[in-house]
């Protein structure tokens, strides 16, 4: 292939703008040490990485990816978290942390109804 145009690589790439987006990022691989799939031909780098997705001899999935990557700012990792409660549920100390609240309820009762008999108003010492 003496020369590259946008049809023969449309047809491998339908999007144009993607195209353009997967040249550039092979082209930036190629300046940064890549080996080449396809005779140079002294063309510039664009032109090679061109060249190469119109004869496929790139892995367009895996430029796909790498250029995916290379644009996220925050990578987010699905880690499955750690399920806490059934530990403390068999451990039983769930059960009495459960245990001292009841008891904490039961005494509250118990001293509302031994304190305040009949009136919601303080007492209050007359200063006169």
């Amino acid at each position: 292939m003496a020369r590259v145009t946008v049809e023969d690589c449309v047809l491998k790439i339908p999007n144009r703008f993607e195209l353009v987006l997967l040249a550039a990022q092979r082209a930036r691989a190629i300046s940064s040490g890549a080996a080449l799939t396809v005779d140079r031909d002294n063309d510039k780098n664009p032109v090679v990485a061109l060249r190469e997705i119109a004869e496929e001899t790139v892995d367009i999935e895996g430029l796909r990816q790498r250029m995916i990557g290379g644009m996220q700012k925050h990578v987010e990792v699905d880690e499955p978290e750690e399920d806490n409660m059934a530990a403390l549920m068999q451990s039983g100390e769930w059960a009495g942390v459960q245990q001292d609240t009841e008891d904490l309820a039961d005494s509250m009762s118990i001293e509302e109804a031994d304190g305040d008999e009949g009136g919601d108003e303080p007492e209050v010492a007359d200063e006169e």
